[in-house]
């Protein structure tokens, strides 16, 4: 007898879909501007996802959460604006606050808070030093790879990814989200807007966003919350929505500091 489609499955996805174009819009015109208008809402978003990493890891997250998110998007913003190199240490306060704080897991919060951080200073790095082309890469390699991973996921379903950490990744939808991915990739070479290098680059790309994504996965399992916060309908909060993108482009900040990235620069 054939199973009878479950209409909640597919649930989520209108509101999911209104907010991503919200998303997009918002992040096409901040992309394609580049400069400090970049800047300002990639030091925002670093700002919000500490407050929601504070409220969720503190017992008392309420009390401390709004500052520490405050004082995330300062140090970014200072950072950002003055060039000193010894600035950049200034990365690591939130992450050493919040850490010194009574709170539930010191050690994962201060890891994942240096991450936000990193990932808003190499995201802004990466726009300014290597262009327009090279943002616009890593976020429709996420998204494809997210976009892909959901579809088939959902679709097909299948042995799990890793069941443990984050029981609703499968194996299929994984794949498919590399899959999408390298198509992303091949798009760029056949545009003319970068090496064939990037057809093999951006899977892995979608593989590092894949496990920031189970990394705060494993997050909200270990302190019992669903999504990190309800800021964006369909989503979740921005960590939700943001996690795979901050494993992606630390990983890509750090390789362009060591090899010249196979993508067109401004």
């Amino acid at each position: 007898m054939r199973p009878t489609p479950n209409p909640d499955r597919w649930a989520d996805l209108r509101p999911r879909v209104i907010s991503a174009v919200v998303m997009v819009a918002v992040g096409v015109v901040a992309i394609w501007a580049g400069g400090a208008v970049f800047a300002a809402l990639v030091t925002i978003c670093c700002g919000l996802m500490i407050w929601e990493l504070t409220r969720m890891t503190h017992a008392t997250g309420a009390d401390i959460a709004l500052p520490l998110g405050l004082a995330a998007g300062l140090c970014l913003a200072l950072v950002l604006a003055f060039e000193a190199r010894w600035l950049v240490l200034l990365l690591a306060l939130p992450a050493l606050i919040g850490a010194a704080w009574p709170r539930r897991i010191r050690v994962v919060f201060a890891g994942y808070a240096l991450l936000v951080m990193l990932t808003g200073f190499g995201l802004v790095q990466l726009r300014d030093g290597q262009g327009l082309a090279v943002i616009v890469w890593l976020v429709a390699v996420v998204a494809a790879s997210d976009l892909a991973g959901y579809f088939a996921g959902r679709t097909l379903g299948g042995p799990k990814f890793w069941p443990a950490i984050s029981p609703k990744k499968t194996w299929s939808g994984t794949v498919a989200g590399w899959l999408g991915a390298a198509l992303v990739g091949l798009g760029f070479v056949l545009a003319g807007q970068g090496g064939w290098g990037l057809v093999v680059l951006s899977p892995l790309v979608a593989l590092a966003g894949q496990m920031g994504d189970i990394v705060e996965s494993g997050i909200k399992r270990r302190v019992g919350v669903k999504d990190s916060s309800g800021l964006i309908p369909g989503h979740g909060g921005l960590m939700d929505r943001f996690d795979a993108l901050a494993g992606a482009a630390v990983i890509i900040y750090f390789v362009s500091l060591v090899v010249a990235l196979p993508i067109g620069g401004p």
